[in-house]
């Protein structure tokens, strides 16, 4: 294997194609299986490792592998912190920004998760409870996690027992698990029709059992409806408590949120008048209104609802105010932006393509970009860059350990 590709697969080559190997690094000689084609190359699978290369270490979990949850525990620490890295770098450099001053990478370590989604399904009559395979519907079961905070990884098992007899055979099921500040906020995605009087029961003995602050159910893509409420879970952000909905998007740790927030607090040190955009449920809204007006500005009805009930109670909505709006189909424009000195964006994978570009025609002098794709933070960069803003710098924060997920915090002036 040569080296590793951007999704954490090993890459080698065949007749001038690249073929990419999952669980290998540059060095490994394999026997390899060319199961499909994959994008511009070939898809193996190892058959016998030869020959280990250099940077091959042993991997701490028993269910590497198997399990899709991690791609790069096998490569030694330094070489896959210079990976991690080096995705943003790459990124950058795709999009003619070579010359980006990169700050080093932070890292968040293993074992500080609060956030997780698990899958579920039967063989039989028996519950699988885990992660899925790695491009496969297939579930693993697993034990334990590495990447959770111990409360999470607790309840691997006590789930996976309470499930029994709720998933009907052939069944699946996805569920999202969250350590708030009332206790773990659990929502179950299942298609099919909503939980039945017995089904309820059954959920409300595992709510009391497992000591859960609400478990709500829901179809995917479907607004989840609580089911069981036995303390509101809640989420404090600069100092004010914030009643999380049902499914309510959180960065995956306290540790990374807090590396975010220092990088984006430090940048916008100064600003009068910041607009938060893709505001969430206010993790850089209510911290930053502690020293500016802010204005957020989020497209989900439920987050909006949450955050503008929290300025409420906490009678500062003269600090902060919420504006429910969808930024990929009505971004905010030249006009509507000069009343700011400062702009923060954290958009979903996709990016702020639409936001970037009004942004270009006419935008603060001061911007700061947060971004969970190196891809889509490189392209909405270089729409800034081709407006007239500078890139400053940016920071790759490593909060999914021993993946290929990067996020990304920026500063852009003009």
């Amino acid at each position: 294997m040569e080296r590793i590709g951007g999704q954490g697969d090993g890459v080698g080559s065949l007749d001038g194609r690249p073929v990419y190997v999952p669980a290998t690094v540059p060095g490994d000689r394999l026997s390899v299986r060319i199961v499909s084609t994959k994008g511009d190359g070939l898809a193996g699978e190892a058959i016998e490792l030869l020959a280990a290369g250099p940077d091959r270490v042993e991997p701490p979990c028993p269910h590497f592998g198997p399990c899709g949850g991690c791609a790069l525990q096998q490569l030694r620490d330094e070489t896959y912190a210079e990976w991690k890295a080096g995705l943003l770098r790459e990124a950058l450099a795709k999009r003619g920004l070579r010359e980006t001053v990169l700050k080093p990478l932070a890292r968040v370590a293993p074992g500080s998760r609060r956030r997780v989604r698990f899958a579920a399904g039967t063989r039989g009559r028996q519950v699988t409870f885990g992660f899925h395979q790695r491009d496969s519907h297939a579930v693993v079961d697993i034990e334990h996690c590495l990447l959770l905070l111990p409360a999470l990884d607790r309840l691997i098992g006590p789930l996976r027992s309470g499930l029994e007899g709720m998933l009907a055979p052939g069944g699946h099921a996805a569920l999202e698990a969250t350590t708030t500040e009332a206790g773990i906020d659990l929502l179950i995605e299942q298609p099919g029709n909503p939980p039945d009087t017995a089904m309820r029961t059954r959920l409300a003995a595992l709510a009391d059992r497992l000591d859960l602050a609400r478990v709500s159910w829901g179809r995917p893509a479907e607004l989840p409806e609580p089911i069981i409420l036995r303390r509101p879970p809640a989420i404090t952000f600069g100092g004010v408590a914030v009643a999380l909905p049902p499914g309510a998007f959180l960065q995956p740790s306290r540790e990374g949120e807090a590396l975010l927030l220092a990088e984006a607090q430090a940048a916008l040190e100064g600003a009068e008048r910041i607009a938060d955009l893709f505001a969430g449920c206010g993790s850089f809204s209510l911290p930053l209104s502690k020293a500016a007006k802010v204005h957020a500005v989020e497209g989900d009805k439920a987050a909006t609802d949450a955050l503008q009930a929290a300025v409420k109670r906490a009678n500062i909505g003269h600090r902060l105010t919420v504006e429910r709006r969808d930024l990929e189909r009505a971004a905010l424009q030249p006009v509507e932006l000069k009343r700011f000195d400062a702009l923060l964006f954290d958009p979903p994978r996709s990016g702020a393509k639409a936001q970037a570009e009004a942004l270009a025609r006419g935008g603060p002098p001061l911007v700061v970009a947060v971004s969970c794709s190196p891809a889509s933070f490189a392209r909405d960069a270089r729409i800034l860059v081709d407006g007239g803003y500078r890139l400053d710098w940016a920071r790759p924060v490593d909060q999914f350990p021993w993946s290929a997920h990067l996020e990304i915090v920026a500063r852009f002036s003009r």
